[in-house]
């Protein structure tokens, strides 16, 4: 059974930094590209990152690039999500699933295998 857990989520002012983890387990990380979603109550998730399963490429919102890094330890199972200047409008839980090949990878109806999410506050 596929499980992904998330870790690093918490209070941070504007302008703060936070690293956010993603643990796999029940499938070899290295064949799978894997996302991060972030989502508000009332609101669709939306995208921020992804990266393939090679590290071959990778994807950002428009409005994270420059700020957010995503990386993959396939040796340790664990997709890691490095944020930086971080703005209230992205207090948000914060969520990583596994890519369906083939679909979509800026929708969320292109991932499966959800964790649980963590919880990011931006706030002063």
């Amino acid at each position: 059974q596929v499980q992904l857990v998330e870790s690093g989520g918490g209070s941070v002012q504007p302008g703060g930094s936070l690293r956010l983890s993603c643990a796999v387990s029940g499938v070899t990380l290295d064949g799978y590209a894997i996302g991060w979603f972030r989502q508000v109550p009332g609101k669709r998730r939306e995208g921020v990152s992804c990266i393939s399963n090679s590290n071959v490429w990778t994807f950002y919102r428009d409005s994270v690039k420059g700020r957010f890094t995503i990386s993959r330890d396939n040796a340790k199972n664990t997709v890691f999500l490095e944020m930086n200047s971080l703005q209230p409008e992205e207090t948000a839980v914060y969520y990583c699933a596994k890519k369906l090949p083939g679909y979509n990878l800026a929708s969320a109806t292109g991932y499966d295998s959800w964790g649980q999410g963590t919880k990011v506050t931006v706030s002063s």
